[in-house]
């Protein structure tokens, strides 16, 4: 019945089993377990065998088919060896006697020094060396005083008797020096320019000098080598850290103290120390600053010992954590100050303008004009007043800081 046509011309319904969204997908497709099982334990077993193999230790066969090269049996011994005595019985019955103890690593250089000085020790010339700081110290110091009288009686005339004596001659004929001094003056008046700071801005005369300066035909440095009088100093070039137990403000020159923050060791060895933790610094700063400058220039004079004992030392500069030179915190330029004074100038002049109104007599005009000068010559005192005023450098307490050594410093060490 279904395959007949329906009534009024309709073709026949087809069957919705026969209708398909999407094609059947494809058959999925599987490994056999059994062969996936062999093959996990071929594969467990072939590793078991190589760690097996890998642990077992290897064992070496001697060859003994080969023969020795090298002899054995007889061994050299070295020529020297053979006139050493064998036993303590065939030792020598005096032994050398050995020289006095020396100071160190330092003894035969201060021994070379003293005899070319003609110092002698207090107990004479064959008094031993003895490992005592204070005798130490003072033997340093006698070399120093010696070395510094070596080169006063060796150093040379300070003063010419040349000059002197072209003096004499220009007052003897002082037309013969008013035309020498003329001619150098035009010489150097057509060939550089006056150093004048209202001519010369940009300061090109120094830069003149600088490029005009005698050269220096020395090819060999005429300082000699200099030996180390003290297994006890502080070399040039040491940075002693430090920090500021006193604050520093530049309006006026003051003392500064600071404090060690960090031991201080000889520098040859770098066992002993010298300058301990906690010694005092004492020194000061300098109070005139330029316009625009920003760190504050410090000196120390004197380094005071938690003992109580202390040691004077010449300018040692102050410097920040990085090596600059001086130390730099905050700075006022006093710009509100300077502000304030040009605004009250600008103030009394503008006030004395429109006290007087546009009809005015010759008595209104002349009260007027010298009202309005007074006021400008006093705004003009007051800026120039702030404009002198040099900026204001402070530094707080607590400021880290290096103290830089540019001479040695022997010392002894420190058995507090």
């Amino acid at each position: 019945m279904s395959d007949q046509a329906e009534p009024g011309g309709n073709p026949p319904k087809t069957d919705p089993e026969s209708l398909t969204l999407r094609a059947r997908p494809r058959p999925v497709t599987r490994f056999n377990r059994k062969v996936l099982i062999a093959g996990a334990a071929l594969g467990s077993a072939a590793i078991l065998g190589a760690t097996l193999v890998a642990l077992d230790p290897p064992t070496f066969r001697e060859d003994r088919r080969g023969d020795e090269l090298y002899s054995t049996q007889n061994k050299p011994t070295a020529e020297g060896l053979a006139e050493l005595p064998r036993d303590y019985g065939d030792m020598p019955k005096s032994a050398p006697a050995l020289g006095p103890p020396l100071p160190g690593d330092v003894g035969p250089p201060v021994v070379d020094m003293e005899r070319n000085l003609g110092v002698v020790p207090p107990g004479g010339a064959g008094t031993a060396f003895r490992p005592d700081p204070e005798a130490d110290a003072a033997r340093a110091e006698r070399l120093r005083l010696a070395q510094q009288a070596r080169k006063a009686r060796e150093s040379e005339v300070f003063f010419q008797i040349s000059a002197r004596q072209g003096a004499d001659d220009t007052t003897t004929n002082p037309a013969a020096g008013q035309g020498t001094d003329r001619s150098t003056v035009d010489s150097d008046a057509g060939n550089r320019l006056a150093l004048d700071p209202t001519r010369d801005q940009n300061h090109q005369g120094r830069k003149l000098d600088f490029l005009e300066q005698r050269v220096d035909d020395a090819v060999y440095n005429p300082h000699p080598l200099q030996d180390l009088i003290s297994p006890y100093v502080v070399m040039a070039g040491t940075a002693i850290p430090a920090s500021l137990v006193t604050g520093i403000n530049s309006d006026l020159p003051g003392l500064v103290i600071a404090q060690v923050t960090g031991n201080v060791y000889d520098t040859p060895t770098g066992r002993h120390l010298l300058i301990p933790q906690g010694a005092r610094l004492i020194g000061k700063y300098d109070s005139v600053v330029a316009f625009g400058q920003s760190r504050a220039l410090v000196i120390w004079n004197r380094i005071v010992m938690p003992d109580g004992s202390s040691v004077v030392i010449e300018n040692l500069p102050a410097t920040d954590t990085a090596g600059y030179a001086g130390l730099e915190d905050e700075v006022d330029y006093h710009t509100w100050r300077l502000v304030a004074g040009v605004a009250l100038s600008t103030l009394l002049g503008v006030g004395t303008e429109l006290t007087f109104g546009g009809e005015e007599g010759d008595l209104l005009r002349a009260i007027r004009e010298s009202a309005q000068r007074d006021a400008n010559r006093a705004g003009q005192r007051i800026t120039e007043r702030n404009l002198n005023i040099q900026p204001t450098i402070t530094v707080r307490p607590g400021w880290p800081l290096r103290v830089i050594v540019h001479k040695d410093l022997v010392l002894r060490p420190y058995r507090g």
